[in-house]
C-alpha cells in the first residue's frame, strides 16, 4: 500500500523536476532565438541608418549645389541691375544739368524780355503821346472810336453770319417738313365738303304753326324747357328756326320736333315723353360716334368720360368743318407723319383724335380747348406724352413732346386744305385788312400785300431804312406779332422783300 503511494510521489517529484528542467531549458532556447532576433533587426538598422545617412548626405549636396547655383544667378542679375540704375542715375545726372542750364538760359530770356517789355511800353507812352498832340484827341476817345468801329464791323458780320444760318436751316427744315407733309396729305384721302347741321325745320303746312305753339303757348313753352332751345316762328313760311347754343341741344331739338311734327301728335306731355326718348337714343349715338373714331383708327379704348366726349364733337362744326371728322384726319395726318419721323404711331394718333376733345366741354369750365382736354385727358387716365401734345398743339405751353407739334401740323393741314372750312366774304376781308395793318405797323415797311386768300402776306421795306441783315428780324417781328394779335386757320406765310432801285434817264 505505501509503496504505490510512495512511487506515485516519486513519479510526482520526478515529473515537477523534468518540467522545471524542460521549461528551462524552453526559456534558454527562447533567449537564444530573441538574442538572435535583435542582432539581426540591430544589424538591419544599422545598414538602414547608414543608407538614410548616405542617402541624405547626397541630398544635402545637391541642395547646397542648387543654393550655390541660384545664389550665382541672383549675384549676376543684382550685378547686371546695378550696373543699369548706375547708368540710369549718370543719364539723370547728365539731363538734370541741362535743364539747370536751360533754366538759366529761360531766365536769362525772360530778363531780357522784361527789358523788352520796358522799352516797348516806353515806347508806346512817346507814340501814343505823338499821336495825342498830332490827331488833337485823347486816348479814351480814341478808344472808343476804335470799339465803335469794331462793334459795328461785328454787328455787320454777326447779321450776315446769322442771315446765312438761318437761310441755311429754313431751306433745309423746309424740304423736310414739305416732304413729310406731302408724303402725309398724298396718303390721306379726306372729302372736301362739310356737312353742316342746319337749325331750320320744314313743316309741311302752316297749320303744324299752330300746333307747335299750342293753345296759350304751352306747347312751345313745353318743347323750349325740355330741350333748353329756343323756337322761332316768325313769317316765312312753312319754316321753324331752332336757336341754341349747345349743338347736342340744338340736335335733340332737331330730332324731337321732326319726330313729333311727322307724328301731329302735340301737347306737353307728348313732348317730354318724345325728348326723353331721343335723348337716350342720342346719348347711345353719341358714343357709338366716338367708339367708331377710335376704332376707325386702330387705336386701344379710351375712357367711357372720353369716347362720350368726342362722340359729341359730332354735332360741332368750325368754319363748317365738322370737328369729329377734323379730328380723325388730324390724327391720320399726325400717324402718317409721325410714320416718316420713326416715332410712336399710336401715341401721335391719339394726341390728333384728342387734340380737340375740350371744345366738347360746356363753358362752365374756364380756359382754352387745349389746356381743359389735357386736363381732362389726365384725369381719365391718359399718358403724359398724350396729354401734354394736346395742351400745346396751340403752343399754349412749351411742347415737352414732338407729337403735340405733329398735331399742330396736322391741324393746320386739315384746316387749310381746300374744301375744308368756309367763312363769311365780310370776315374774310376784315381778316386781310387786319392782315396788311399789322404788317404797316412796324418801322421801314413800304408797302403790303394779303396774297393767297390771306395765307401770304408781302411785305416791301425801304432799303434806306431796313438793312439785309434787319430784313430776316423784320419778317420775325412781324410773324410774332400776328400770331399774338390776330386769329386763322391754318398758316400765314410772311415774305419781307428788299430792293434798291438806281433809275437815270438819257435826254
Amino acid at each position: 500500500m505505501k509503496d504505490p503511494i510512495l512511487m506515485a510521489v516519486i513519479a510526482l517529484v520526478v515529473g515537477a523536476v523534468i518540467g522545471w528542467v524542460f521549461s528551462r531549458w524552453r526559456e534558454r532556447a527562447n533567449a537564444k532565438v530573441a538574442g538572435s532576433i535583435i542582432e539581426a533587426a540591430k544589424k538591419e538598422s544599422h545598414s538602414i541608418l547608414r543608407e538614410a545617412r548616405l542617402q541624405a548626405h547626397d541630398e544635402t549636396h545637391k541642395a547646397r549645389e542648387q543654393f550655390e547655383q541660384e545664389t550665382r544667378e541672383r549675384r549676376q542679375q543684382y550685378a547686371e541691375t546695378e550696373k543699369r540704375l548706375l547708368q540710369r542715375t549718370t543719364q539723370l545726372d547728365s539731363r538734370q544739368e541741362m535743364v539747370d542750364r536751360k533754366t538759366q538760359e529761360l531766365i536769362n530770356h525772360e530778363q531780357e524780355l522784361h527789358k523788352l517789355h520796358d522799352e516797348v511800353d516806353t515806347l508806346k507812352e512817346s507814340l501814343m503821346q505823338k499821336l495825342q498832340r498830332l490827331a488833337h484827341i485823347s486816348a479814351e476817345d480814341a478808344r472808343q472810336l476804335l470799339l465803335d468801329q469794331i462793334e459795328g464791323d461785328a454787328r455787320r458780320e454777326a447779321a450776315a453770319l446769322t442771315h446765312g444760318v438761318l437761310d441755311e436751316a429754313q431751306f433745309r427744315a423746309e424740304n423736310e417738313a414739305k416732304r413729310i407733309l406731302t408724303t402725309a396729305i398724298e396718303r390721306a384721302a379726306s372729302g372736301h365738303v362739310q356737312q353742316v347741321t342746319s337749325c331750320m325745320l320744314t313743316l309741311p303746312s302752316e297749320e303744324m304753326k299752330g300746333r307747335i305753339i299750342g293753345r296759350e303757348g304751352r306747347n312751345i313753352r313745353a318743347f323750349e324747357a325740355s330741350t333748353g332751345v329756343n323756337v322761332l316762328i316768325d313769317d316765312t313760311p312753312q319754316t321753324v328756326v331752332l336757336s341754341g347754343f349747345d349743338p347736342v341741344r340744338r340736335e335733340l331739338a332737331r330730332q324731337t320736333m321732326e319726330r313729333l311734327v311727322a307724328d301731329g301728335r302735340i301737347n306737353p306731355a307728348r313732348i317730354e315723353e318724345e325728348v326723353a326718348k331721343v335723348g337716350e337714343e342720342l346719348k347711345d349715338s353719341i358714343r357709338k360716334s366716338g367708339e367708331e373714331a377710335v376704332f376707325e383708327l386702330g387705336l386701344r379704348p379710351a375712357a367711357d368720360e372720353v369716347v362720350e366726349l368726342l362722340g359729341r364733337l359730332k354735332f360741332r362744326h368750325s368754319f363748317a368743318q365738322n370737328v369729329l371728322e377734323h379730328s380723325v384726319e388730324v390724327a391720320r395726318l399726325a400717324g402718317l407723319m409721325a410714320a416718316e419721323l420713326g416715332l410712336n404711331v399710336d401715341t401721335a394718333k391719339r394726341v390728333g383724335l384728342f387734340h380737340d376733345v375740350g371744345k366738347a366741354v360746356g363753358h362752365e369750365v374756364e380756359g382754352s380747348h387745349a389746356l381743359v382736354g389735357a386736363q381732362l385727358l389726365k384725369r381719365y387716365g391718359e399718358s403724359e406724352e398724350v396729354c401734354a401734345g394736346v395742351a400745346c398743339h396751340h403752343h399754349e405751353t412749351e411742347p415737352l413732346t414732338v407729337y403735340g407739334m405733329l398735331a399742330s401740323a396736322a391741324d393746320a393741314v386739315s384746316a387749310s386744305r381746300p374744301g375744308a372750312r368756309s367763312e363769311s366774304v365780310e370776315l374774310y376781308l376784315q381778316r386781310l385788312e387786319k392782315l396788311e395793318a399789322v404788317a404797316n405797323s412796324f418801322r421801314g415797311v413800304d408797302k403790303s400785300y394779303a396774297l393767297q386768300a390771306g395765307r401770304e402776306i408781302r411785305v416791301i421795306v425801304e432799303p434806306t431804312h431796313v438793312t439785309d441783315g434787319e430784313a430776316g428780324q423784320l419778317a420775325r417781328d412781324i410773324r410774332k406779332k400776328i400770331e399774338q394779335e390776330l386769329q386763322y386757320p391754318g398758316q400765314i406765310k410772311v415774305t419781307v422783300v428788299r430792293e434798291t432801285r438806281a433809275v437815270e434817264f438819257a435826254k
